[in-house]
């Protein structure tokens, strides 16, 4: 695993090919997406560039937003942090600002050669080459109550290396060598479901302990200038305005993939090719099998204030080659699927996302993986009603507090949704959901509030509350998306919360202080409680403290379960 990582990041990483005006994306999880969102809800007007709820976001598109609003910002009424933010992104993303607006030269070089640029390490900027090397380094610890392995130390190093070539080839390549030891809770979920959220071959070290590499990696260039971008490459991939997402969220281990994104007037319409693993026991060094995921997202910004999407996926299994009828950039997979047989897990999806008043942001999914009308309205529970629904709403500066942000979110999912007949064409990937962590179902709330009352440090409350079906007696009530919906253990009565149920709350307070670029420290604490209907399993309740410091890496959150 660790020869095909490594081969692929320098494979994505020096590839040649042409194109014209490539770019590079933003990581997953970066505190820039949350700037980003403000500021597009802010000017009150979504952008035709970002179309946030696909993620990840060119860096050029992210680049050009913040110069336009920044010339708006005493009309917008942006706040000293705000600007402050403004030009710290487009200091780190400095190649695609002005040379008198790109990335801030650094008082005290290293040696005249190193950190010339505060954000980079190495940075050189020319016509011909554009280069940006840094190190990724975390150290983090937590205390666990009543855990006995106490102090858990969780380590991370690396590099990140991403650049383009001839103003043609743009490259991005991220790999770091990690050893984690998790919560109790964590430790469970990975025992369980045989995997590390995020990750995909591990080793086990010890007790809730584990050793993983990660490598992410992607080669772009632009088949059509300014419209349409070929994207190859190692990643995750996000659909979705919320915290979680019901089509494709960042949860589960990266991907082989093959992106098109084309931009054009007001629409965006993205096509991915992905080769996914389907679940698999651990054991001893072998070629894993292969499954493969096909999946089209058309948005438009039907008015300023508003923006539509509709999405589609399918997973299928074929041994050791992907199905050519997929390759159809703009058919209806329900379609080709039928008229292969039937075999396949095909998802359809709407969502949307207004904003009002500059200051409110409404957003919501809906997905559907299949459906009887007669039996929907026959309202009697039949099994084969397979759909999920989100809703949430963000508040930028609340209750007239400079930069309070607060979101709240609700997401169900019927139980079996995302699950096939087999175990391959289940929507999962590498052991890990490919949607939701929390599979099928459950209902959730989650909210979150966020807060930057100084420039450099930033300021997150959580709050979770989840009920979800549980699977005892070995039968199967639909929680479990890996399980093959042929053993289920009713036709008709599947309520939302099916057979035993489950119950758990999570709080959880983070302070981060971003000491220079890209450098923080983090502290914080979090409590949880699960607890199960007629005691079947035995409750869990626990509080954790955490701090540690990172560099150009984001912060591990153990909110998914």
């Amino acid at each position: 695993m660790f020869k095909k990582a490594l081969l692929l990041s320098f494979f994505s990483s020096f590839i040649i090919t042409i194109g014209h005006t490539q770019t590079t994306y933003l990581p997953l999880g970066h505190v820039d997406y949350e700037l980003l969102d403000r500021l597009e809800t802010r000017t009150g007007k979504l952008s035709d560039d970002l179309f946030l709820t696909v993620k990840p976001t060119s860096r050029k598109s992210a680049v050009k937003f913040l110069i336009d609003t920044r010339r708006e910002a005493r009309y917008l009424g942006l706040t000293e942090v705000d600007r402050y933010n403004i030009a710290h992104m487009t200091s780190v993303n400095g190649e695609w600002a002005e040379e008198s607006a790109g990335a801030f030269d650094s008082k005290r070089p290293i040696f005249k050669t190193f950190y010339k640029k505060q954000p980079d390490l190495f940075y050189i900027n020319n016509k011909d080459l554009f280069l940006s090397i840094n190190p990724v380094i975390s150290v983090v610890g937590l205390y666990e109550q009543n855990n006995t392995n106490n102090p858990l130390i969780t380590s991370g190093r690396g590099v990140e290396v991403r650049g383009r070539l001839f103003d043609k080839i743009g490259f991005y390549t991220y790999f770091t060598d990690n050893q984690e030891e998790v919560p109790m809770h964590a430790g469970s979920w990975a025992d369980s479901f045989i995997a590390v959220p995020g990750a995909d071959y591990y080793k086990i070290t010890g007790t809730n302990s584990y050793d993983y590499l990660l490598a992410r990696s992607h080669v772009d260039f632009a088949a059509v200038k300014d419209h349409i971008n070929v994207t190859f490459g190692y990643d995750k991939h996000f659909i979705g305005d919320g915290i979680r997402s019901l089509f494709l969220s960042d949860f589960s281990a990266g991907a082989t993939f093959l992106r098109l994104n084309t931009r054009v007037w007001k629409l965006n319409y993205q096509n991915l090719y992905l080769e996914l693993k389907p679940q698999y026991d651990r054991g001893s060094d072998r070629r894993l099998p292969r499954k493969y995921a096909t999946m089209h997202h058309l948005s438009i910004n039907a008015f300023d204030w508003l923006n539509v999407g509709i999405f589609e996926a399918v997973v299928f299994d074929r041994k050791d080659r992907y199905e050519f009828s997929y390759m159809n950039p703009i058919i209806l997979y329900r379609q080709i699927e039928r008229m292969l047989g039937s075999p396949d897990n095909v998802l359809l999806g709407i969502n949307f996302k207004a904003i009002a008043l500059k200051h409110i942001q409404l957003y919501g999914q809906f997905i559907l993986d299949e459906f009887t009308f007669s039996e929907l309205t026959g309202g009697n529970g039949y099994w084969a009603n397979k759909f999920g629904l989100q809703l949430g709403g963000k508040y930028f500066d609340a209750f007239t507090v400079k930069n309070l942000d607060i979101q709240g979110e609700v997401n169900l999912v019927r139980p079996y949704t995302y699950t096939h007949y087999d175990s391959t064409a289940n929507y999962t990937h590498y052991n890990q959901p490919l949607a939701h962590p929390l599979g099928a179902g459950f209902f959730e709330l989650i909210g979150i509030a966020r807060y930057q009352p100084i420039k450099r440090l930033y300021l997150t409350a959580k709050a979770m509350y989840y009920q979800q079906s549980t699977d005892t007696a070995g039968s199967n009530f639909g929680g479990n998306i890996f399980a093959d919906y042929d053993t289920r253990s009713e036709q008709y009565g599947v309520s939302l919360i099916n057979g035993t149920k489950a119950q758990c709350a999570l709080a959880s307070f983070n302070a981060s202080y971003e000491l220079k670029e890209n450098l923080f420290i983090d502290a914080g604490f979090t409590y949880r409680k699960k607890a199960y209907e007629a005691s079947v399993y035995p409750t869990e309740n626990t509080t954790y403290f955490m701090g540690g410091i990172r560099l150009n890496i984001v912060r591990r959150d153990y909110d998914f379960y």
